[in-house]
């Protein structure tokens, strides 16, 4: 290659990777990209949980975020979802917890915050639920489908190898033996038992008054405040105003929002469909999932 031809090359690959970067830049401004910056405003912060819990990566970001801001003196978590996959609901317990130890946290459910919802809840502070929030549904569940019957009539063949007569247990393409309903009855039957000792650690409640209603039956707002799952009867509002006195804020309190997570653009790029599958909902679609649901 000629030295004219080499210099050329440089020049555009050079100029190719400015206008990526500019691009950038760009996609950032558009997109409303924000660093974390301390806040000025002395208030109340407010993180939502909408949806299924898939994942607790946002929703701890944002708890521990705002425990980290001095103007920040209580938070309102917001949740309106109807429960999701465990570990994710267990994590932003855990986080609810440490948060309360040190600063107010108030929940104000929406119109719907049952199961893996109620979970997130339970060691807030004081929770607020509107009087026909869908709440409650303490239980756990384990959905599986078998398609043995319909891969014959269509002539197909599954062959597994495996390690253990357990490893592929609630495959869908196998008999579903008794062994296997009563190995993943025993995970589901403990982890239901987890739930039911969050549930009695987070309300301060006799762990057996808890089990008489932990049969996965929901509950309205007004029955919840009946069993003592929840404290009182408000909306947001009243909720945002009750962490301000919570807080010792006079008047209203300023409703302060965590800052947008800054995205990194390479990733995406990088990562394109793949992130997508390997993501929260890839992992919400494939294989055994329980579900506070």
């Amino acid at each position: 290659m000629s030295k004219k031809a080499i210099i050329i090359t440089v020049f555009v690959m050079f100029s190719l990777a400015m206008l990526f970067t500019l691009s950038v830049k760009i996609a950032g401004k558009i997109l409303g990209e924000d660093d974390a910056i301390e806040s000025s405003k002395i208030g109340v912060g407010l993180v939502e949980v909408k949806g299924m819990i898939l994942d607790s990566k946002e929703t701890v970001r944002q708890l521990r975020y705002f425990l980290k801001q001095d103007s920040v003196k209580a938070v309102v978590l917001r949740v309106d979802s109807p429960g999701g996959i465990v570990a994710p609901s267990q994590e932003i317990n855990a986080e609810v917890k440490k948060f309360a130890a040190k600063k107010k946290i108030i929940v104000s459910m929406g119109s719907l915050a049952a199961s893996g919802g109620y979970y997130i809840s339970a060691p807030a502070t004081l929770i607020y639920a509107n009087p026909g929030t869908i709440t409650a549904s303490i239980g756990v569940i384990l959905k599986l489908s078998n398609i043995e019957s319909l891969m014959d009539k269509i002539g197909i063949k599954s062959y597994t190898l495996k390690t253990g007569k357990y490893k592929d247990s609630g495959s869908p393409v196998r008999e579903f033996s008794a062994e296997d309903r009563a190995m993943l009855q025993s995970v589901i039957d403990n982890t239901h038992g987890q739930f039911v000792r969050a549930v009695a650690e987070g309300r301060k409640l006799p762990i057996e008054d808890v089990r008489k209603i932990a049969d996965g039956r929901i509950l309205s707002g007004e029955q919840a405040l009946q069993y003592k799952l929840v404290d009182r009867l408000g909306t947001l509002q009243d909720a945002i105003e009750e962490a301000g006195k919570q807080a010792g804020i006079s008047g209203e309190p300023e409703l302060i929002t965590p800052p947008k997570k800054k995205v990194n653009y390479m990733d995406l790029l990088v990562d394109g469909a793949e992130g997508t599958f390997s993501g929260p909902l890839g992992r919400a679609a494939g294989g055994l999932k329980m579900m506070y649901e």
